[in-house]
């Protein structure tokens, strides 16, 4: 049976604290915009707290467990800081990313069938802590199959190929990865796990994945702070919003 209900909308502000960090001061507030976030209809705040720190900081987590009002969807890599970390706060849910300190951005989904026993052990102590886990993944077959296996609440779809393929205008090959995310949710949601999906997400290439019935949220964040310069934060997210809702509609 397919799931119903409101897609959630999850909006990330790493890169209100990205614009931060290039001058080193306190402004702009990751916080404040988190709060602005929820008054424009969020159901959730997500923040990935990297290993280099490259954007959130510890006292940004510090600051959104405290302040927020909404659930927190606290990103992380699987090493033993994060997870101490995330044990201390108890978020509301964690997922698991890959994370490579090279890269500008996520570049794919995490490889769980390869690291199957590891990451079960891993994300036991969370589950126990009352945290969802979610495992950000791509849209494959084997990848869900050992997510649902190692005790996963939840996957992460991947959806940075798609957006991808879409800017570059190989519309082709974005119909074919939209079409495996399609039948990849279908799938998921027959194990009992929870869909959602995220990166790379924008106007144009929105719909198509909101319109999934399977996918309960989608996480989106760079785009929207981008947009925020142009329009304002809450703007650029009540239009997000009117978009994911007409799709579901």
């Amino acid at each position: 049976m397919t799931q119903t209900g409101q897609l959630r909308l999850g909006v990330n502000i790493d890169h209100v604290a990205t614009v931060r960090n290039a001058r080193g001061g306190a402004y702009p507030d990751p916080i404040r915009a988190a709060k602005l976030a929820e008054e424009a209809g969020a159901d959730g705040i997500t923040a990935h707290l990297r290993e280099d720190r490259r954007h959130i900081s510890d006292a940004d987590i510090d600051g959104l467990m405290e302040n927020l009002s909404v659930p927190l969807n606290f990103e992380m890599a699987a090493t033993d800081e994060m997870q101490k970390i995330a044990l201390r706060h108890k978020p509301h849910a964690v997922c698991i990313v890959p994370e490579k300190r090279e890269e500008k951005t996520t570049e794919g989904g995490l490889e769980v069938a390869r690291e199957e026993n590891k990451l079960a052990h891993f994300i036991a102590p969370l589950r126990e802590a009352g945290c969802r886990v979610s495992i950000f993944i791509a849209a494959d077959r084997r990848q869900i199959e050992a997510a649902h296996r190692i005790g996963a609440q939840v996957i992460e779809l991947h959806t940075g190929a798609y957006c991808d393929f879409h800017a570059e205008g190989q519309f082709d090959k974005r119909d074919t990865e939209l079409e495996r995310m399609r039948e990849m949710a279908t799938y998921a949601h027959s194990l009992g796990l929870e869909v959602h999906a995220g990166h790379g997400l924008t106007y144009e290439t929105v719909q198509p994945v909101a319109a999934f019935p399977e996918v309960m949220e989608l996480n989106i964040g760079h785009f929207l702070v981008g947009e925020a310069i142009f329009r304002g934060l809450g703007t650029a997210i009540a239009e997000m919003r009117r978009l994911m809702d007409a799709a579901r509609a």
